[in-house]
Formats: C-alpha cells, sequence, structure tokens
C-alpha cells in the first residue's frame, strides 16, 4: 500500500507549509489529518485504541480487546500538526512523549510500531 500522503495533497499542502515553517490552512490541516488517521484504521485494523486528533478526528485501530461503552481504557490523543509530524516519520513516538505533544493511557496506546505510516514518510516526494 502505498504511503497515505502520497494520495493525498492535503498532506503534500500541510507538509510543504510546515517545511517553509508556516502552518498549514485549517482546512488543509483538517484534510491531512483525516487522510493519516483513515490510513492508520486501515493498516492496522481493530478496535481497541481510541487515536483522537481533536477536533478533526477519531478513529479505532490495533487489534485486541474492544470497549463497547463509555471511554476506551487505550487513548492516544494530540495535535493535528503533532500527528501529521508522527504520521509522516518527521517526529518520532519517544521524542512527541518526551515533549508532553501526546496524551497516552493504556497498555496498547504505543503507536510506535506502526508510525510512521509508510516507508517513505520522511521526505516530500516519497524518496528516502
Amino acid at each position: 500500500m502505498s504511503p497515505a500522503h502520497n494520495k493525498s495533497p492535503a498532506v503534500a499542502a500541510a507538509l510543504a507549509a510546515l517545511d517553509a515553517g508556516g502552518s498549514p490552512e485549517k482546512t488543509t490541516l483538517r484534510d491531512a489529518v483525516r487522510a493519516l488517521l483513515t490510513d492508520l484504521a486501515q493498516r492496522v485494523p481493530g478496535r481497541s485504541v481510541e487515536v483522537r486528533v481533536p477536533p478533526y478526528g477519531a478513529v479505532q485501530c490495533i487489534p485486541g480487546p474492544r470497549h463497547t461503552r463509555g471511554t476506551p481504557s487505550n487513548v492516544v490523543e494530540t495535535d493535528g500538526v503533532t500527528w501529521i509530524l508522527l504520521a509522516t516519520g518527521r517526529l518520532s513516538w519517544a521524542e512527541a512523549m518526551a515533549a508532553g505533544k501526546i496524551k497516552a493511557s493504556g497498555i496498547r496506546a504505543d503507536l510506535s510500531p506502526y508510525l510512521p505510516e509508510g516507508p517513505d514518510f520522511g521526505s516530500p516526494e516519497g524518496v528516502p
């Protein structure tokens, strides 16, 4: 499967804005976050972890026990820019955790084995 940013103009535009030292437009950020969340949910299907990027979206992923009511026991929450950086390999899970950019709870809430979302996410052109 090709990485989500190679299929999504919004992810490419968001990365270009960040690389230029700016911030992505709100709709670009929203669309990029949603594309990357969708890609994660498709690549690692399951319902044991909820990944939240408010206000843009949330998905459930990773095989294991699922929750049916209330707050799930395994939750990851971050902001839109951090999610884009994590999903594209521009920021490591450990760096984001150390900087306090991720709130993660539960024994399955470590997404580091699943990020970045594709082998070529570190470069905007898809070339390592």
